[in-house]
């Protein structure tokens, strides 16, 4: 019994416009087929490079019980050639345009992306250099405090000497009309107060930090290092709401901070809220950027100045 062939299922729209090409229905339908009937010029492409396979006119067997005569030997024309190559020539072209086009969007984009880096690094530049001249600044008045202190300890400790040996009839210079010497106290007791701005309200929280602590030098140290750990946190990342809410209980916050006078009264006063009981809390619209930098500037200017918290206040 003669095997049956059946029509592979092909594109008849793509099929008839082969057809109307010249060639003929068998070899389009085979050029379809293994082609996936994908396109006009993948049919055309497969039909050139096969055109010289024996079963080129064969159309591709399926399991059904039909004699398929084989049909007479086809040539391709140079018709057909001349007609796959502009298929080919156009494909390419388009290519080509889409390579073009998609090229100028990318060089877009790396120009564009280029002046938005400028501009973010020459803003952070500028931004940086204000900040390191007001840190600066507050550096020279803060160096310029301490000398005071200084020369205001020394007159100080000069006055009480004279007054230890009976001079009466000396008064010292620096004793003013304003500030009589009062006969048993300190010199110190007679000083002006000093203004309850929040910069020194923070400064008297590390003098308290400082003077429990004289004899330890590094859990100072750590106690400043914690401290600004968690203001530099917040003000480079005033977004992220983990660097802005602390755990009292954190054994760790309680060793370098809580368990310290005047830690937890540093951290309410950059904004910090006790919440509950558990937490401080540092609310997105209560971030202070100055109030931020100035606790910093305290910080480090406390770290490092070898007579903070030893002066009188």
């Amino acid at each position: 019994m003669p095997v049956e062939m059946a029509v592979p299922k092909v594109n008849n729209k793509m099929l008839e416009e082969l057809e109307d090409m010249g060639f003929p229905k068998a070899r389009a339908i085979r050029a379809l087929h293994y082609s996936g009937n994908s396109s006009i010029e993948a049919s055309i492409n497969w039909m050139i490079d096969h055109e010289n396979d024996a079963d080129i006119d064969q159309i591709p067997l399926i399991a059904v019980d039909i004699d398929v005569e084989t049909p007479q030997p086809f040539h391709i024309t140079e018709l057909m050639k001349m007609k796959a190559q502009e298929l080919r020539d156009q494909a390419r072209k388009m290519e080509e345009e889409e390579e073009k086009k998609l090229e100028r969007h990318r060089d877009g984009e790396r120009i564009r992306a280029s002046k938005d880096l400028t501009e973010a690094k020459r803003t952070t530049e500028e931004s940086e250099r204000k900040r390191h001249l007001a840190l600066r600044k507050a550096e020279k008045e803060e160096e310029k405090r301490a000398r005071k202190k200084i020369l205001q300890k020394l007159e100080q400790d000069k006055v009480e000497r004279r007054f230890g040996v009976v001079l009466p009839s000396e008064r010292p210079a620096a004793l003013k009309p304003s500030m009589p010497f009062l006969q048993g106290k300190k010199l110190q007791d007679s000083l002006p107060v000093k203004s309850g701005t929040k910069a020194e309200h923070m400064r008297e929280c590390l003098r308290s930090i400082k003077r429990s602590y004289l004899d330890d030098d590094a859990r100072v140290r750590r106690a400043f290092q914690t401290l600004l750990i968690y203001v530099g946190n917040v003000a480079k990342n005033p977004d992220e709401e983990k660097f802005r809410k602390i755990r009292l209980g954190n054994p760790l916050f309680q060793d370098r901070v809580g368990n310290l006078r005047g830690g937890v009264e540093f951290l309410e006063l950059c904004g910090f809220e006790r919440m509950g009981g558990e937490f401080l809390y540092l609310p997105r619209d209560k971030v202070d950027e100055a109030i931020l930098n100035t606790a910093g500037f305290e910080l480090k200017s406390a770290a490092t100045n070898p007579f903070f918290g030893l002066l009188g206040v």
